[in-house]
């Protein structure tokens, strides 16, 4: 008898959320298959991948980088360059000068390059901080009031802070949120609950499971998201059913191995190479376990798998 396959459908599905405006908005999310499984139904919506560019200019240590984005000298050219690089669905902002332990660019400084960001690129924008509780809470709530009307994607929202973000940048101002949580299906579960209860509405955030480069702790990252799409489909968890992004770049791009030059390591080969090569693994990875979005530096990256998105979606 010859083997009749069956698609594995589920009635439930992940949530859809929008990024933007107008035309090149950008939805993620609308699944009711596992990951990938495109031979039991068609994506509603494929992977999105955000370019992540930096208050602190672009990286001209690595020649593919500078290639890119030669003659952006200022931020705004940085951006449009990001905006319009193949296989890119919208900007992703992330305002490193604001750490206090770094550059500590002060708040209204950090408003001001955000709205030249915004003003620029003609694609959803999404934000990350400096990665410091109390300077992102104020950074983020100021900057979802500069940049009402925009449906700008700000990431993350943390257990200690996700009151105040949650308030200022989506209820008062109508932008969408990231839920950050440590890679534990638990903790990501508590604080969606805790944002619904305020009154956030599920398509009005999405998740950030947390993750880690490949070969990196990786194997905790992987169990996270199979546990959270098997409880949203096969269980129709709602609380676990927002669509998740994976700050990517941020993780690949600050393991020893993306770090450490050629002239310590020359046995490694080019840094660049494998500083891309990590990333491509990790986005690959995390794709393949769910997630629905992910950041991206490397232009070589963005290619590599827009073009696996492309092929498998």
């Amino acid at each position: 008898m010859a083997f009749k396959r069956t698609p594995q459908v589920f009635s439930a599905s992940i949530n859809e959320v929008t990024l933007g405006t107008g035309e090149k908005a950008v939805t993620i999310g609308g699944g009711n298959t596992m990951p990938l499984y495109s031979f039991d139904a068609p994506p509603k919506h494929k992977v999105a991948i955000g370019v992540e560019i930096t208050d602190t200019g672009v990286d001209k240590t690595l020649p593919g980088m500078a290639a890119y984005y030669e003659g952006a000298e200022t931020l705004t050219d940085i951006a449009k360059r990001a905006a319009e690089m193949p296989g890119a669905d919208f900007v992703v902002l992330a305002l490193d000068g604001a750490d206090p332990n770094g550059d500590n660019r002060p708040v209204d400084e950090c408003i001001a390059i955000a709205k030249e960001v915004a003003d620029a690129i003609d694609v959803p924008l999404a934000i990350t901080g400096s990665k410091n509780v109390e300077k992102d809470t104020e950074l983020f709530s100021k900057l979802a009031e500069a940049l009402q009307g925009r449906n700008v994607l700000f990431v993350s929202a943390r257990e200690e802070n996700y009151k105040t973000i949650a308030a200022s940048a989506v209820m008062a101002y109508g932008n969408k949120i990231s839920a950050e949580s440590a890679v534990d299906i638990n903790l990501a579960k508590q604080l969606n609950v805790l944002l619904t209860q305020m009154g956030i509405q599920p398509t009005s955030f999405v998740m950030n499971v947390g993750s880690a480069a490949a070969g990196y702790g990786y194997d905790y990252v992987a169990s996270t998201l199979d546990r959270v799409r098997d409880a949203a489909l096969t269980q129709n968890d709602a609380m676990l059913q927002m669509p998740i992004i994976t700050p990517v770049a941020s993780e690949a791009w600050n393991v020893k191995e993306s770090i450490v030059s050629e002239e310590d390591f020359p046995e490694w080969g080019s840094r660049e190479s494998r500083g891309v090569s990590m990333e491509i693994c990790t986005a690959a990875s995390v794709i393949a376990g769910g997630s629905d979005a992910v950041i991206l530096r490397h232009p070589e990256s963005v290619k590599t798998i827009s073009g696996m998105i492309a092929g498998l979606m």
